[in-house]
């Protein structure tokens, strides 16, 4: 059983443990890495955070129709002593001792404006919503093609690593090609001494080669947003087809795909809805207001109020007498008023004693106002004017920019549909070189072995094989490289 006191360690190390890590599978396709990389990226999830802002500016657009509503409530104290109303003191007036004073008080404000950049707020917000999402889109594709690049060395590396081996066992055969003819006296030495160096430079470069690939499988893993210490085996094999898209086809696809170019477009309708939003300062602008209030003011004690009652009836009584002195003298004297019914009475002590009970609720509600102003702008100074050329010179850059990224697709469909096409025919040569390259190896070792030529000669030939099986391997993947680039620029998948 767990003891209470235990409890809040308990949940401290729940929150404190870390989060499970993602971890790559044992056989990676493209298509996994690609997602992984969508989900973990760094980089990417900081540019996908936009759209959940962008949505925000959406709906803040839509709250500006609705009205302001405002609450607000204080208190206040005021210590004792004496005021002062210009040269006079309450003390001066016959106040003193004044007591010190609690007050509370509530408002609530209620506001509504309208103009022309409120309603049309909504649109320039979705305008800049679909271009935050374009923008999002060229941050994706960017990814997606970083990524396939990483993916295609990862494998380019694990070919050379391949070629490093052949390179390897081909130069332990031919080691033992020699020691076999120096047993049997064909050879001398010196050539058993060339194949021991000749090992040993291909031991240098699959050393070499395997680092490589190591170095590409830690890049692909970082750009998955993966700790760089797994490992995995690529599963997908990318077909060595001929490239039969024409220029027309490719570039239709990337004017409607081209992210970039997308993106673009979509600046541009926000800088018109932009234009628009600019003349908002050359139309009147409406704004309701309206309020309520209360408030609560309560003396520490009533004695000030008291003595204040006491002190205006002596002054009612002396009232009296001197008005009952004037009756009397008159001619035809007017009967007295009754002085004796003027007094402070119990009941006028509690009264003032309820009064001052106020504080912190009780208030006393203030005069409801309401107003409504309408405002028309007629000078301010060339800044409407200013800022209008500001936007409409901001719609005329992105619609530069626009046909800006329009010439440069089409020029780099053009060279990259040709690069395309030349590496296409450049790995069939290096396919047939390579060929030709084995044909000659096989055929050097044999007249090693008949003792026709030397083992220079031999080597000759095993370095000219290497050479073109790296070359065909280059090539290969220097077309996988350009179609990757294709893809980009059309903004989806060609193979």
């Amino acid at each position: 059983m767990i003891t209470r006191p235990l409890l809040p360690l308990l949940v401290f190390l729940a929150c404190a443990a870390p989060v499970a890590t993602q971890e790559a599978p044992a056989q990676l396709s493209l298509a996994e890495a690609l997602d992984i990389a969508r989900t973990n990226n760094p980089g990417f999830q900081q540019t996908r955070n936009d759209e959940a802002l962008a949505d925000w500016d959406v709906n803040q657009s839509w709250g500006q129709f609705l009205p302001s509503v405002s609450a607000s409530g204080g208190l206040s104290w005021q210590g004792p002593g004496e005021q002062q109303f210009g040269t006079l003191t309450l003390g001066d007036l016959g106040f003193s001792d004044q007591p010190s004073f609690y007050g509370s008080s509530y408002s609530l404000n209620l506001g509504y404006s309208l103009d022309w950049a409120t309603i049309t707020g909504p649109k320039q917000a979705g305008a800049q919503r679909s271009a935050t999402l374009r923008g999002i889109a060229v941050a994706e594709a960017d990814l997606v093609a970083r990524v396939t690049t990483g993916y295609i060395d990862l494998l380019r590396q694990d070919d050379a690593v391949r070629i490093a081996q052949q390179q390897l066992e081909n130069a332990e055969f031919n080691l033992r090609l020699a020691q076999g003819q120096l047993q049997v006296g064909q050879v001398t030495p010196i050539d058993v001494g060339q194949a021991e160096v000749q090992v040993g430079r291909a031991q240098v470069t699959l050393l070499q080669s395997e680092n490589a690939r190591t170095t590409s499988r830690m890049r692909l893993l970082q750009l998955l947003g993966l700790p760089v210490d797994q490992t995995f085996a690529p599963s997908t094999e990318f077909a060595f087809s001929e490239p039969t898209w024409t220029l027309e086809e490719l570039t239709e696809r990337a004017l409607g795909g081209n992210p970039e170019l997308m993106r673009r477009r979509s600046s541009t309708e926000a800088a018109e809805v932009g234009v628009s939003s600019a003349w908002s300062s050359y139309f009147p602008s409406l704004s309701l207001n309206a309020g309520w209030g209360g408030f609560t003011q309560e003396a520490s004690n009533v004695d000030f109020q008291i003595a204040q009652a006491q002190a205006g009836v002596a002054s009612s009584i002396s009232q009296c007498v001197f008005t009952n002195d004037l009756y009397s003298r008159l001619a035809d004297p007017l009967p007295p008023i009754d002085c004796g019914a003027i007094a402070f009475t119990d009941q006028q002590r509690q009264d003032i004693v309820t009064r001052n009970d106020q504080f912190p609720f009780d208030f006393t509600r203030a005069p409801f106002r309401m107003s409504m102003t309408l405002s028309v702008p007629i000078f301010s100074g060339l800044n409407r004017q200013r800022n209008l050329e500001a936007a409409r010179l901001q719609r005329d850059d992105f619609r530069q920019q626009v046909r800006e990224q329009e010439l440069a697709v089409r020029a780099d469909l053009a060279i990259g549909l040709e690069t395309a096409r030349t590496l296409y025919e450049s790995a069939l040569l290096e396919d047939r070189n390579r060929e030709l390259a084995e044909q000659q190896l096989n055929l050097a070792r044999e007249r090693y072995q008949l003792g026709a030529i030397t083992f220079v000669e031999l080597v000759d030939a095993q370095t000219v094989f290497v050479q073109a099986d790296a070359d065909r391997t280059g090539a290969l993947f220097a077309y996988h490289d350009s179609v990757t680039t294709l893809e980009a620029l059309v903004g989806a998948s060609l193979r």
